[in-house]
């Protein structure tokens, strides 16, 4: 009888431990959502070709999302809102806030720059979003200490290089496509991803190969505030 129990207790110990153990996917799809339920901030450096630049964001716990970019001189502003972006105000250089619809009718049918840049935005993904998509893009994942890392699907690296799959329905196809992600974890929460993509889109006829990284520091967890201009929140509502 002794010996019955005894075996009982082992297996329901080994059980228990084999239940608690988790794969390197298993712990940053954790982190990433432990990070949504929080504020935060970060700043985004993207390299590709000879082009750099630079941006910052901050994200409530409620999804609410500023974005600041800044392209030479010029620095857009937005705020986005809903799971999807349903909602957002920007403010572009010299002119007054817009609601994402406004800034897709400024932009020749959805066309022109305005088009472009409110398909962008709804198209965002936050840090603690985007990591736990790019973890269902990827391969198999390998932890080394507190990064972990991982080539992308070439499926998963076409989805990116095209923004999503919405570049419309006569885009051309990435061909060629590849890439691989980074992730650094501290006390269980991201505090910084790396992005590489690399692949061919055709333009207007020509072949080029994109080659883009892009780096994200995410920094004040827990201790980020955002407070929304009133002219931004009546294009919110």
């Amino acid at each position: 009888m002794k010996n019955k129990i005894l075996f009982a207790l082992l297996t329901l110990a080994a059980g228990s431990l084999l239940a608690a153990e988790t794969t390197p996917k298993d712990d940053l799809t954790a982190a990433a959502k432990k990070l949504a339920e929080q504020s935060y901030s970060w700043k985004t450096t993207t390299e590709m070709a000879n082009f750099s630049n630079t941006s910052e964001g901050k994200a409530d716990k409620d999804g609410l999302v500023w974005l600041s970019m800044t392209f030479g001189d010029n620095t857009t502003e937005a705020y986005l809102k809903g799971e999807k972006n349903e909602k957002g105000a920007v403010k572009r250089p010299d002119q007054d806030w817009q609601s994402l619809a406004e800034l897709a009718a400024a932009g020749s049918g959805g066309q022109g720059r305005g088009g472009f840049m409110g398909r962008m935005f709804r198209n965002f993904k936050a840090p603690a979003a985007q990591i736990e998509d790019l973890v269902g893009k990827t391969k198999e994942i390998k932890k080394d200490g507190d990064a972990y890392a991982a080539d992308l699907t070439e499926a998963g690296a076409k989805d990116l290089l095209s923004f999503g799959g919405r570049r419309g329905a006569n885009a051309p196809e990435p061909t060629n496509a590849k890439g691989s992600v980074k992730v650094w974890l501290k006390d269980g929460l991201p505090s910084k991803y790396e992005l590489k993509l690399q692949g061919t889109i055709n333009f207007n006829g020509e072949d080029r190969d994109i080659n883009r990284t892009q780096t994200i520091e995410v920094k004040d967890i827990g201790k980020t505030k955002l407070e929304v201009p009133e002219e931004a929140k009546k294009k919110l509502s």
